[in-house]
């Protein structure tokens, strides 16, 4: 319970990590789960490509031959969509929401749509970035440090911060929100 009388979503055990930034296993079982999204979304995919073929030719019909190159050119492009979306939208992916994480900028916010689409590709191209997590003291990737972000501990349901301002919007520096650094 928390002390106005409302039941909080977050366990008494994790509160303390609560904004924390993420350690290397839960980020991993995140990319885990994600990885599941993204190959069932490809599987949809063949399935229903597959599906109207069968409709347009049942007498002809037989499952297309995707090839090794097409199959991991849909998987990258399907990753980094799924990814950008996600984080500029809502600031996780599915896995994230599984494992109570949140990417935000060095302010503290969602990321902006051309942020997203820039750690995507980062974090897609370069994944063994990620086991940088494991020797920082400060619990940050390779795409972390470079990108200026932070995977944080997030299991409050509340409606995440509008993204990045652009340009002239850019708050000063006085009030700003950054993130609480963590172990």
């Amino acid at each position: 319970m928390m002390s106005d009388g409302s039941l909080s979503p977050v366990p008494r055990e994790a509160r303390p990590y609560q904004g924390k930034r993420a350690g290397v296993v839960t980020r991993m079982v995140a990319a885990a789960i994600d990885g599941a999204v993204v190959t069932t979304l490809l599987l949809a995919g063949y399935a229903a490509f597959s599906i109207t073929l069968f409709l347009i030719d049942p007498r002809q019909f037989s499952f297309p031959d995707v090839g090794l190159l097409f199959s991991l050119t849909s998987a990258f492009a399907v990753l980094v969509v799924y990814q950008t979306l996600a984080w500029w939208l809502v600031g996780r992916t599915y896995g994230g929401r599984v494992m109570g994480l949140r990417v935000v900028s060095f302010r503290g916010r969602r990321q902006r749509l051309s942020g997203a689409l820039v750690r995507s590709l980062f974090c897609t191209v370069f994944p063994i970035g990620l086991l940088w997590v494991a020797v920082s003291r400060e619990n940050r990737s390779v795409q972390d440090m470079v990108l200026r972000t932070s995977v944080i501990y997030d299991w409050q349901p509340r409606a995440p911060q509008g993204p990045e301002p652009s340009g002239d919007e850019r708050p000063g520096s006085g009030g700003t929100q950054r993130p609480v650094s963590g172990t």
